[in-house]
């Protein structure tokens, strides 16, 4: 790909990573290659980095992974692509010759790596969710749209028959016009606990500075945030609604034709100084789509413990719900979908006979490489789509921390209009020598 030859340099405290656009889309390289990187070697990057390299037009150039552990590991996996232990090393001596690049880290570091790849002209495979502040969704979406930046957030389920034959059912109108939507999921990713009032060594080649990057800089706790626990953390994941919510709102986001929503309230245990609690619900009010009855339209999240009551779970005739999914009810009938798994339609008796529409799914990582190739339009997932589904699940961990306190959403202003406090938690700000230009 052209137009992209551009340099990093660190600038005023700032990481500055300037930008020269491109003339389409998607440019094809020479020979119709990609040459791609990985921020994350191994966990959810292990996952995606295979995917993308099983494309046969893909060479995996280069992978930035700052466990050392980890770090020899996927050496040994990617023997032909430059390892590094520094994104920001890897930017400044592989960007220039980058097409594609997935960013698999944690949240926290999600806009940071993926603003700074973009403004070198690299398209972005982005984990869900897409950032870990509401308004970095936004401007990552906005650059990525004006920039003409090919991307696709990591809800890999979006591209499946089951999440995409769901839509399919709702845009047809089998179960009627849309009155209410709940979604849930089993996990728990928060802790009640205060955190550990202690410092332990960091392991010998961890960086933790950079690990923490443009966060709130906490100290090394042994198993408290690295590899995985970092979820369960307010400045550094999003809870269980954080990690599974772009998973499995992501077909009601899309069959119910959603946007942003106008209100949300939350009625579920507030987070402790550190942590993210778990039991989670929130409730938000949408504005009228053309799939909806009504002038609005509630939708609901639970986790953990909590559920839908039992006037919507009666609707599904002694059927069990599973761990996690979704129930969506119509003005003709209920829709009920699990997590990876087909639909079913409420009342039997009435849909026994009816016949469903089942919709291919797709690779979705594939869609995203053929798409920065040129080779096929936008991916369904990219961030025009993901934008504001990330910013809806997002405004939910915000609404957990005022409890029953009705949160006014303004999408066009960025700002919670109801309550000052709750909407300086829209922003989010960095930590020194971590700015991105543009971010923020």
């Amino acid at each position: 790909m052209n137009s992209r030859r551009s340099f990093l340099r660190l600038a005023s405290s700032s990481l500055v990573f300037p930008y020269v656009a491109k003339s389409s889309w998607a440019e094809a390289s020479p020979a119709n290659r990609i040459n791609h990187a990985s921020f994350g070697g191994q966990g959810m990057a292990a996952m995606d980095l295979r995917k993308i390299a099983s494309h046969s037009s893909v060479t995996v150039r280069a992978i930035a992974e700052i466990d050392p552990s980890r770090r020899e590991k996927t050496k040994a996996q990617y023997k032909d692509a430059k390892v590094y232990s520094d994104w920001r090393e890897m930017l400044e001596k592989e960007g220039d010759s980058l097409d594609t690049a997935n960013v698999s880290t944690p949240d926290h570091v999600h806009a940071s790596q993926a603003m700074a790849a973009m403004q070198k002209g690299i398209h972005i495979y982005g984990q869900k969710p897409l950032t870990h502040g509401v308004a970095e969704s936004r401007t990552l979406t906005e650059y990525a749209r004006k920039h003409k930046i090919v991307t696709q957030m990591g809800i890999q389920c979006h591209s499946t028959q089951e999440y995409r034959t769901a839509v399919r059912i709702v845009h047809e109108g089998m179960i009627g016009k849309l009155v209410e939507a709940h979604s849930f999921s089993h996990k728990t990713w928060g802790d009640p606990e205060p955190r550990p009032d202690r410092k332990d060594k960091i392991p010998s080649g961890l960086d933790w500075d950079q690990w923490v990057g443009p966060a709130p800089y906490h100290d090394y706790i042994k198993g408290y945030y690295h590899p995985g626990n970092w979820r369960k953390r307010l400045d550094y994941g999003g809870g269980t609604f954080g990690d599974m919510g772009c998973h499995i709102y992501d077909p009601t986001f899309k069959a119910l034709g959603l946007t942003y929503p106008i209100s949300l309230r939350s009625e579920g245990p507030v987070p402790n100084k550190h942590n993210w609690a778990v039991d989670a619900v929130v409730h938000y009010l949408f504005p009228k789509t053309p799939y909806s009855e009504g002038s609005q339209l509630p939708v609901t999240w639970y986790d953990g413990a909590t559920r839908p009551p039992s006037r919507v779970t009666a609707l599904l005739e002694g059927k069990p719900l599973p761990k996690q999914g979704s129930v969506i009810v119509g003005t003709e009938g209920v829709m009920l979908l699990p997590h990876l798994g087909m639909p079913s339609l409420y009342p039997q008796k009435k849909f026994e006979k009816v016949k469903l529409p089942v919709v291919r799914g797709s690779n979705h990582w594939h869609d995203f490489i053929d798409a920065a190739l040129g080779n096929k339009p936008l991916p369904s997932a990219n961030f025009d789509y993901a934008g504001p589904l990330t910013e809806t699940i997002l405004l939910g961990g915000i609404a957990s921390r005022f409890k029953g306190e009705e949160l006014k959403w303004d999408a066009a202003k960025l700002e919670i209009t109801s309550h000052s406090e709750a909407s300086s938690f829209v922003r989010r700000k960095y930590r020194t020598g971590w700015e991105i230009e543009g971010l923020g």
